[in-house]
């Protein structure tokens, strides 16, 4: 969408929603004044124009090669856009004539492009869990720690909302992914094909940044090292994601006590409960959200922080969730922790009072628990009781064949390509 601004400043959807909505839960902004600025934000049709998760993955779909280069970003409104669209519908015909497949386009090689455009650009964490789905119904073999080996070394270079300062629209302006992508051409699979028929490479020689303050230049990147991280630990045994471009420096090693929500009721509940015992220290552990638990595994990871903090000038935490968080979001936020409490991961077994030790660069997640204590623990009795347990229908099969965030948490039956064959005729 085109950017709409508020009392002069420029509003980025879903990011300023998060911002006003805690200040107004602080006291510093008036609910009149709030909704004011949220009729202010949607300013023309389109999408979030924040690098949220529907901008992510309309980068991500260019840079595996998926759509005509060049689209990725141009705003709902803008004219460009609807030529593209007739420039797709002609190439569309001719593929078809000519036989490229999907699976000709998105290699190996694409999802590594794929992961660096996530990095440099400073994308939505849940680009992970599309991308491996994704991965798994082509039968290509991508991992969750490929994100971290192909991606942690590409720097961010696109100051944009969540992680920066500007909005999509900015963005298509200074040069768009074309142009960020050619900074770091040399990180790119040079074979990986697109839909128009030529590797995506081929497509970034007269690409150009026209605003430096918007796409930085690789010797003066925002961050040097911006991709999404992939925790391990005894809390996280088969991983968790965090974007630490999103997050705050100073929180990216810490420790502290769990302060644990045993579901998002639960959270809701008793997160301004002036009672509860939580300090800035304090971890928030919201378990019980992850694919099978919710089920669905649903955008609440980004907790709010609780009132009484918001009052005292805090506006960040570490938060912990076996769910996910829209991509709009920010904050050092621990997100997709597998397996989740749902599946008998550890998460179900943490305490309040217990303390976490998060270190993003030693790319751990741990509960300081001795080991033996911890698998001795039984479930928490009330989480298990917010676990969804469907008994029939759609819901039922879903939670049965659902798979683990770490895998993409696609349904177990639709890993692997199926072909094209047709097996009988409808009509």
């Amino acid at each position: 969408m085109l950017t709409g601004t508020f009392r002069g400043v420029p509003l980025g959807c879903g990011t300023d929603v998060w911002k006003l909505s805690e200040e107004v839960r602080a006291g510093t902004l008036s609910e009149e004044q709030f909704l004011r600025s949220e009729s202010s934000m949607i300013r023309s049709r389109g999408h979030c124009n924040t690098m949220g998760t529907a901008s992510t993955m309309a980068v991500v779909a260019e840079a595996l090669g998926m759509t005509i280069p060049g689209t990725a970003g141009t705003p709902a409104a803008d004219s460009r856009l609807l030529e593209a669209a007739h420039d797709a519908g002609r190439r569309a015909v001719v593929i078809a004539d000519e036989g490229l497949r999907p699976s000709d386009v998105m290699t190996k090689g694409s999802f590594q492009n794929a992961i660096v455009a996530l990095a440099a650009v400073g994308g939505s964490t849940n680009a992970v869990v599309h991308l491996l789905a994704i991965a798994g119904r082509l039968g290509v073999k991508l991992t969750q720690e490929d994100f971290d080996t192909i991606g942690s070394d590409v720097p961010l270079l696109v100051d944009l909302q969540p992680a920066g300062r500007h909005l999509m629209e900015d963005f298509h302006r200074a040069g768009g992914l074309l142009a960020t992508l050619r900074e770091v051409n040399d990180l790119l699979d040079p074979t990986a094909l697109t839909v128009s028929g030529r590797p995506l490479v081929e497509h970034l020689a007269d690409a150009r940044i026209w605003d430096h303050e918007v796409i930085r230049t690789r010797e003066q990147p925002l961050q040097s090292n911006a991709g999404i991280a992939v925790l391990r630990g005894n809390l996280a045994p088969t991983g968790a994601v965090i974007k630490p471009a999103a997050a705050s420096p100073e929180l990216l090693q810490h420790r502290g006590p769990a302060v644990v929500f045993d579901s998002i009721e639960d959270m809701h509940a008793r997160i301004d409960d002036p009672d509860l015992v939580v300090d800035a220290d304090s971890v928030l552990v919201l378990r019980g959200c992850g694919p099978r638990g919710y089920p669905g595994m649903p955008e609440v990871a980004n907790m709010p922080l609780p009132t009484k903090l918001l009052q005292q000038g805090v506006r960040d935490m570490v938060r912990i969730c076996d769910g996910r968080m829209s991509g709009t979001a920010y904050g050092t936020v621990v997100l997709h922790v597998s397996p989740e409490a749902a599946a008998g991961g550890p998460l179900a077994k943490v305490r309040t009072g217990d303390y976490i030790v998060l270190d993003v660069a030693g790319r751990r997640l741990d509960v300081d628990v001795p080991q033996d204590e911890l698998d001795a623990r039984e479930p928490a009795s009330l989480a298990v009781e917010a676990f969804a347990r469907p008994t029939r229908g759609w819901e039922r099969l879903y939670v049965e064949t659902v798979q683990q965030a770490d895998t993409g948490a696609d349904l177990d039956f639709l890993v692997g390509a199926s072909g094209d064959e047709v097996s009988r005729e409808s009509h």
